[in-house]
Parts: structure tokens; sequence; C-alpha cells
């Protein structure tokens, strides 16, 4: 299958993608992650104003395969959660990379987002898996 990955998204080794939003960082989830799990049924988000550190997991998602921990592509507070996704966990898997988002963060450090991988590098990397 072929993925087209916005190109102002940054990506995590774990699949999730980190997107520059006027001072604020939506989080969600790759298209291919969504592939990879199949049928998604539930989905469990931190609490807004919830602090969270990057690499550590903010909660899980959870389909007909498996249950996989998400984890924070960088660090910052919770200042919004998608509750759409939260009550019709099919978004994230429709629209992963538009209204499927997961949360919307302060960060705490921008520069985070420069260690992240561009489109191109996370197309390459999952193209090698």
């Amino acid at each position: 299958m072929v993925f087209n990955f916005p190109e102002n998204f940054r990506f995590a080794d774990s699949h999730e993608y980190a997107c520059l939003e006027n001072g604020l960082i939506r989080v969600g989830i790759s298209a291919f992650a969504v592939d990879q799990l199949g049928d998604i049924v539930f989905v469990e988000l931190p609490d807004e104003g919830a602090s969270l550190n990057r690499g550590k997991s903010f909660g899980s998602v959870e389909s007909v395969k498996a249950v996989e921990e998400m984890y924070s592509p960088i660090s910052g507070e919770v200042v919004k959660r998608n509750e759409s996704v939260l009550n019709n966990p099919e978004e994230l898997q429709n629209d992963p990379h538009g209204e499927g988002w997961l949360m919307i963060l302060r960060p705490s450090d921008l520069s985070q987002l420069d260690e992240l991988m561009d489109a191109d590098a996370y197309a390459s990397k999952i193209a090698a898996a």
C-alpha cells in the first residue's frame, strides 16, 4: 500500500506524528500505523492539562488485532483532546492525518520537533520495514 504523508508533519519511530500549528502541536498516529492495526475499537487519551514527556506513553489504541501504546513525540501539556475520536474510534481509522488527530499539545521544547523524521525519512523507514 502507498501512503502519502503530509510534508509539514514530523514522525517518531513509534509512528506518532507531530504537526506545528499556531505554536501548538497536533499529535496523532500515522496512516501506516492505523493500517497495521486494522479495525480500531477503542482509543484512550490523557486528560486535558496532563503533562507529557517525549517518548513516554500517553495512551493506547485498541483494535481487533492488538492493543498498542502510543508515545508522545514531544514534551508538553495537553490543551485539547479529540473527544470525537474517543466516541467514534473509526474516525481515527478513516482520516488519521486529518479529523482523526488525537490531541493538541502546548510544547515545552519546540526544538524536539527537529529530532523527529520528516515525511520522506518516515516513508523510507516504513518502506524498508
